[in-house]
């Protein structure tokens, strides 16, 4: 927008205020092409972050051992890279920032064009001028609140998006540490339509499971032998259940066997609380958070080890 020079008060400040507008129009042109730039190296980031991920996850649904170093590397990869786009999140909120505080310098520029109408000693082209420059302004408002928008957009969906990887990386790292695939985590499988739930055994010797208060152990882990691989037995199980039922929390049931003399049950149960709390921890890593889990111990005549119930609550 230009304007000739009117030798009139109102014409010298229809300049001064063209020169405001051009200084904003500047700023804003510069700010949309840092969006789509942090736009840009956010797409970067993500597609190398899944890339990152799908090698891990392909060599998990292969088979590997447990801890393998490769994917331990991998996985350390995939969290940098995760990070850096929350590096990206910030610069869009500091983005944002700079462009609510041109909200100011249009508003003066509007509230100072209308004024001038009321200004003696003005001529029609001044006002003319000032008609332009009001309209000029008024579309730099709207772009202004166009930016803001899809900043504003960008930043929840970042968040949102950084907040469930951040859980399905930690589930990925007990995948890791087991050598199997366990999928996503728990409560990203939450809100995932999906069958009824499933009672799993782990135990080399199945048999019917201890019962509480009237309700069957969803999963119930027998610490009978070394090792036990109850870890995607779990999974899978707390995982259906959350699909049927979002809100669903959990009891850990340590049970120890009755039998034995006070010796052996105090051996049993120091050693029942370590087998708890792995499970506890194991269940965390898959993304459950430690709330909606709680911890309770019994004992039972017809358990000849040691054991872990899961409950459903």
């Amino acid at each position: 927008m230009t304007g000739q020079p009117t030798g009139t008060l109102v014409g010298q400040k229809a300049g001064q205020l063209r020169g405001e507008l051009q200084r904003l129009k500047g700023q804003l042109g510069q700010q949309n092409g840092q969006l789509q730039q942090i736009r840009q190296t956010t797409t970067n980031n993500a597609q190398r972050y899944h890339g990152t991920v799908a090698a891990i996850t392909a060599r998990l649904q292969l088979g590997t051992t447990p801890g393998n170093p490769i994917l331990v590397n991998q996985w350390n990869a995939a969290q940098a890279e995760l990070d850096r786009i929350s590096g990206d999140i910030a610069t869009m909120n500091s983005l944002a920032n700079q462009i609510a505080s041109n909200s100011s310098l249009a508003a003066y520029v509007l509230e100072s064009a209308r004024a001038a109408y009321g200004l003696s000693g003005a001529i029609d082209e001044d006002h003319r001028q000032l008609a332009l420059l009001e309209d000029e302004t008024n579309r730099a408002v709207v772009l202004i609140d166009r930016l803001l928008g899809e900043i504003n957009e960008d930043v929840a969906r970042q968040t949102s998006y950084v907040a469930g990887e951040r859980s399905n990386l930690t589930t990925l790292s007990s995948s890791i540490k087991n050598g199997e695939l366990h999928g996503s985590s728990l409560m990203a499988r939450a809100f995932a339509s999906g069958a009824q739930p499933t009672t799993f055994s782990t135990s080399s010797t199945p048999r019917r499971g201890f019962v509480a208060g009237g309700r069957q152990a969803l999963v119930v882990i027998r610490f009978d032998r070394p090792d036990v691989p109850y870890q995607h037995a779990l999974y899978t199980a707390v995982s259906k259940t959350l699909q049927m039922r979002p809100d669903a929390n959990f009891d850990l049931v340590a049970v120890t066997p009755s039998q034995g003399n006070a010796s052996e049950q105090a051996m049993a149960q120091s050693t029942i609380k370590k087998h708890t709390n792995g499970v506890l921890k194991t269940l965390m890593d898959m993304g459950l958070p430690a709330s909606r889990i709680s911890l309770s111990a019994s004992s039972s005549t017809n358990s000849a080890s040691n054991e872990v119930h899961i409950y459903i609550r």
